[in-house]
């Protein structure tokens, strides 16, 4: 059993059926994620509502990839994790198990944020349907302490085909989409809150260089030279590219 008082986060280890204790936090802060000022208003506000019990979404944060969606969901709760939030990280192969977990927090006098990181499905991967009734509730009402909030590259996370566009038609200007991609769509949209995410210039890329050279007292003119050959190199401009520039080009200097 966790003991919530004494632990912040936890994550869901299937084999062992249990959930297991976060020792060591990840300590990212939202004063180091750059370039995303808009996305930590949105999911900030979102959670004080959600701690202060006022109206509040689960959240889908979505986009290019390395951009920083997952650091943001980690940064939001180091920040308030002391105002009795917690978070427990499930990975989409285990959704089947969130309900027996979600019974046992419901009645817990805590905050709980379902963090669902990199949450995508192919054609025949049903396991989604494991997320519904957490995020809108079935006969029983969705818990009002738990929230969930995912990740994913893609806006509505289930993989559409060409086929699945069959059935669809449009009368009176009116489209009518087929069965397949209603049902597809249906999970994104049972997230109230989207929050998207995109690839920054350049100059965004630099800054995010810069945070990390914070102590870098040689030419800046070759460091961001540097950065940005290893950015075309990769063919990313994100914040994931400029911590791994940062890992390489310090080894170097």
């Amino acid at each position: 059993m966790i003991d919530w008082q004494k632990t912040y986060a936890a994550i869901w280890r299937p084999k062992k059926m249990q959930l297991k204790a976060i020792e060591e936090i990840d300590p990212i802060s939202l004063d180091k994620l750059i370039g995303i000022d808009t996305q930590k208003t949105q999911i900030l506000e979102n959670t004080k509502a959600f701690i202060q019990n006022k109206p509040c979404n689960n959240v889908l944060l979505w986009g290019a990839r390395g951009t920083g969606k997952s650091s943001l969901v980690k940064a939001i709760f180091n920040y308030l994790k002391k105002e009795n939030l917690r978070v427990i990280e499930f990975a989409k192969e285990d959704l089947g198990d969130l309900a027996e977990i979600v019974d046992e927090i419901r009645i817990l006098p805590y905050k709980f944020i379902i963090f669902c990181d990199d949450l995508s499905f192919e054609e025949g991967d049903n396991s989604y349907k494991g997320l519904k009734p957490i995020l809108e509730g079935s006969i029983e009402l969705p818990p009002s302490n738990v929230l969930i909030y995912a990740t994913s590259n893609r806006r509505h996370l289930v993989t559409e085909y060409h086929k699945d566009k069959i059935g669809t038609v449009v009368e009176n200007q009116e489209i009518h989409y087929s069965d397949t991609i209603e049902e597809k769509t249906s999970l994104s949209d049972r997230f109230g809150l989207w929050i998207s995410f995109y690839q920054g210039s350049f100059t965004e890329y630099l800054k995010i260089v810069d945070s990390y050279f914070i102590d870098f007292n040689c030419d800046k003119d070759e460091l961001h030279k540097q950065a940005k050959i290893f950015a075309s190199y990769r063919a990313s401009r994100s914040g994931r590219t400029a911590k791994q520039f940062y890992n390489y080009y310090s080894q170097i200097i």
